[in-house]
Order: structure tokens, then C-alpha cells, then sequence
């Protein structure tokens, strides 16, 4: 039998005074893989009237806390809630941004005209919240619009606030920026006699950089991280920050995520300036629901799902809005959707938004050349956790170790172990087919380190299912 050299932490090799010691040794006390939660990140713009100051990271664990701290009715708050509407055991942080210092609100209009010849109902949604106002015979429109108002103040977690004259209600964004043009307004009208007409919010401009929120949250661990804008810009700057944070120094790794509502060309032509395997596009076409709150219900129901390979198609995203049938994309469009790196949503049985393949951003490669091997986030978020994996196994067994010639059998050993056990959840395979492929062998420049390849075969979804039915006679 081979010998073994036992260390010891706390039992010095020079003591002579007799005796039997013993120490506690815990290195090998853990056999099994880490835990995979999940942490999110939101942000979001904040209110004045929010009890927490911008820029102070900030968990969160319900709608009415949301309110408190950041205003009733911020951006924030509304993330928030979309989010937790998502994935109610959320592990959820928020750092909030204040107004950008030269933003300009969004506005928008509803015109009313009278007066109502019959009884009857004002629907209006501001994003996805609807408010309804009862009109009586001979209401005129300015008496409606005023009463709309009045109605409007009882809902004090709308985004916008609202003020009414000669018939015309007028609407500003509580949160500056281009941000709140994402907020859809939407009427109709049963009383006769009564028409209602509706200017879009518009005009809304500069938005805060995420920078110097991405910057305060530089060193803490997110997994999945939801942005409300989905612009190049700070499309751009998440980007950075997850290349940054994911990297092979910093080894903390993240996916970011972006709502996006508008027409398909845009979709894809921002995707397309994106082109990143840590950056998902959700997006869904009409919905009432602002896109900032499909990018926090997308990312919340992301960070529900613990097993970093199995895929989140047909995932409900509870609170969003589904879009008209005349909007809902074709397969046409889906399939246009998925070749272009957006992720598109559908709406399912029951009409329940839902995900239709949870797809990158990333397109092509560096050289231009069409590239599927970031296509799906499942699989940049298993090697985030094969690598966790591997890196808390080897910190465990091997806190001070010396570097001999035993060294690396010994950790070879560990690694092999781990890809063993991730085999067994299915989240990587071929392991004993690939184990020729892992080496670990001292560097060649550096006498204190040891370098290690790990082949690793990550189980990919099953998204697709062809069969070929034969008639026999």
C-alpha cells in the first residue's frame, strides 16, 4: 500500500510532551454538488417620495415594501411588482436610479366628447391596469373627464398622474425619460353619444445610465439581471458589466435581460447590436403591459428555474398582458424570432403569456459567421454552474495545499468525481467518454500553479420532436 502523507492544520510535527490529539478536519465533509439559487437584480428608476436613496442596493420581498421605498407608482415599484407577480419566492435586490437630470416626461391624452345619450361604462388601461368610470344620461364631457380624474387618484400605484380640462385628460409620466413611453393607454366606451380618443405617451426623453448602478453592484453575486431600458446604449453597458462579472476573474456569472413590444424589425435589429449569450431579448408584440415589466416577469421566471439546462419553454409569465389576436406573432414570425436572437413569448391555453424558447441574443460570431454554440441561455448557464462546481470542490478539498508530483492525480481525481455527479443530474453528459480530454498538469512558466482542461458535454434541450407517420394500407 502506498503511503500517505497526512497533514495537519492545528497539530504542530515538533511537539513532544505525550498525549493523543485530534483535530477536526471538514474538507471532505461536502460530497455533493453546490446549490444553484438564484439571485435577481432590477433596476429601476425611483420617486422622490421613496424612502430609500438611489444607488443603495436594496432587497425587496413584496409590492407594498416596493411602494415604501421607492414610490408608489416609480418604475421600480412596478418592476418590482411584475417580478414578484412572476416568482413570488423571489430572491430579489433593487437599485434604484434616479431622473436623469435633463430627462423630459412622456405625456399622452384622452379626449372626451359628449354628451352620453345612454348609461354605460369608461374602460381605460393605463399599461396593464384598467380603471373603470360609470357615466350617467346627460354627462358631458367635461363633467367625465373630471370624474375620470377623481377615479384615477384612487389608484395611487399608476405610473403616471392625470389632470383634466375642457374634456381632455392629460397624462405625465411619474418617472422621467424615454422609459415611459413603453406605457400604453387604451379606452373605449359603451354610453352612447360618448366618444373617447387616445394620444399615445410620446415626447419622453434621456434616461439614466445603468452604469453607476451596475457599478455599486459590481462585486455582489446576480444571477439574472432585468433592465427597463432596451436601448443600444445601455444595452450596451449590460453587456460589459456581465462580461466583466462572468469572466475567468471575477467568476461570478449573470444573464441580463430586456423587454421589447414593438415591431419585429426593430426586435431583431436591436438584437442583432446586442449579438451576446449572456443578454436575452423577450419579446411580445401588442401586449398592454410595458415592456420593462416583460423583461422582469421573463427574468424572475428564469431565476425560479434551479436547473441551469432544462428549458423554459411554455413557462407562464403571470401579470403580463396578452396581445390582441390580430397582434400574436405567426410562426412565421417565430421562427424569424429565433433565428434572429430574440426570444419570442406566445399566448398559451387559457391565455397565458408564455415562453417560446428562451434564446440569446447571440447570433454570430466575432468574424461574422452564424454561430449556435450560445443559442439557448440554458447553455451559458450551465457552464456558469459546471464551473461553480468544479471551483467549490476544488476550494474545498484543497485550501493549502502543496504543489507535488501527487498533486494533480489528486485533483484530477475531484474533477472527475464532480462531472461524475453533474452527469447524474443530467446536466452535463459523456463523461466517461470524454475523461482522455481532462488534464491536469503544472504550468509550464508558473512553479506555484497548477492548469486543469475540462471537456464538458452540456445536455442541450429537447425543443424539437420530428416523426414520420407511415400509412399502411
Amino acid at each position: 500500500m502506498a503511503s500517505t502523507n497526512i497533514s495537519f492544520d492545528t497539530i504542530p510535527a515538533s511537539i513532544r510532551k505525550p498525549g493523543k490529539y485530534f483535530e477536526f478536519n471538514t474538507r471532505f465533509a461536502v460530497r455533493t454538488l453546490p446549490a444553484n439559487l438564484q439571485r435577481m437584480l432590477i433596476i429601476g428608476q425611483r420617486l422622490v417620495a421613496g424612502t430609500v436613496a438611489a444607488l443603495v442596493p436594496t432587497q425587496v420581498f413584496s409590492d407594498a415594501q416596493a411602494a415604501d421605498y421607492f414610490g408608489n407608482g416609480s418604475l421600480a415599484h412596478l418592476m418590482c411588482r411584475a417580478a414578484i407577480t412572476a416568482n413570488r419566492y423571489l430572491d430579489l435586490t433593487v437599485v434604484a436610479l434616479a431622473d436623469a437630470a435633463t430627462a423630459v416626461a412622456a405625456s399622452g391624452t384622452l379626449t372626451v366628447a359628449g354628451p352620453a345619450t345612454t348609461s354605460g361604462t369608461l374602460g381605460l388601461s393605463i399599461g396593464s391596469q384598467r380603471i373603470e368610470l360609470g357615466i350617467a344620461v346627460a354627462d358631458t364631457a367635461t363633467a367625465i373627464a373630471t370624474a375620470l380624474v377623481a377615479e384615477l387618484a384612487k389608484y395611487p400605484d399608476l405610473p403616471v398622474t392625470a389632470a383634466a380640462a375642457m374634456g381632455v385628460v392629460t397624462f405625465t409620466a411619474k418617472n422621467l425619460g424615454a422609459v415611459a413611453n413603453q406605457i400604453d393607454l387604451l379606452a373605449d366606451c359603451t354610453a352612447k353619444g360618448v366618444t373617447v380618443t387616445v394620444v399615445s405617451m410620446a415626447g419622453g426623453s434621456v434616461d439614466p445610465a445603468i452604469s453607476t448602478a451596475l457599478a455599486t453592484v459590481f462585486a455582489e453575486q446576480y444571477h439574472v439581471v432585468a433592465t427597463p431600458y432596451n436601448d443600444q446604449t445601455n444595452l450596451t453597458t449590460l453587456r460589459d458589466h456581465l462580461d466583466a462579472v462572468s469572466g475567468s476573474m471575477e467568476m461570478r456569472g449573470a444573464v441580463g435581460v430586456f423587454g421589447f413590444d414593438g415591431a419585429l424589425a426593430a426586435a431583431t435589429t436591436l438584437a442583432g447590436q446586442v449579438n451576446h449569450g449572456r443578454v436575452v431579448g423577450a419579446y411580445l408584440r401588442g401586449t398592454k403591459s410595458p415592456a420593462y415589466e416583460i423583461a422582469c416577469a421573463f427574468a424572475a421566471v428564469m431565476a425560479y428555474e434551479e436547473d441551469p439546462a432544462r428549458p423554459l419553454n411554455t413557462l407562464e409569465l403571470k401579470g403580463i398582458s396578452a396581445p390582441a389576436i390580430d397582434q400574436r406573432l405567426s410562426r412565421t414570425e417565430q421562427e424569424n424570432c429565433l433565428n434572429n436572437g430574440v426570444a419570442p413569448l406566445e399566448v398559451g391555453p387559457g391565455e397565458k403569456v408564455q415562453i417560446v424558447r428562451a434564446i440569446t441574443t447571440y447570433v454570430k460570431d466575432p468574424q461574422g459567421i452564424l454561430d449556435i454554440s450560445l443559442l439557448d441561455v440554458t447553455t451559458i448557464r450551465t457552464l456558469d454552474y459546471v464551473r461553480l462546481a468544479c471551483r467549490t470542490r476544488i476550494s474545498l478539498r484543497f485550501p493549502r495545499e502543496k504543489l507535488s508530483s501527487k498533486t494533480p492525480p489528486k485533483v484530477r481525481t475531484e474533477l472527475v468525481d464532480v462531472l461524475v455527479k453533474l452527469e447524474e443530474l443530467e446536466i452535463v453528459e459523456n463523461v466517461a467518454d470524454n475523461l482522455s480530454g481532462l488534464i491536469v498538469e503544472r504550468d509550464l512558466q508558473d512553479p506555484n500553479r497548477l492548469d486543469a482542461k475540462i471537456p464538458c458535454d452540456v445536455v442541450n434541450g429537447l425543443h424539437v420532436f420530428a416523426g414520420r407517420i407511415d400509412l399502411l394500407l
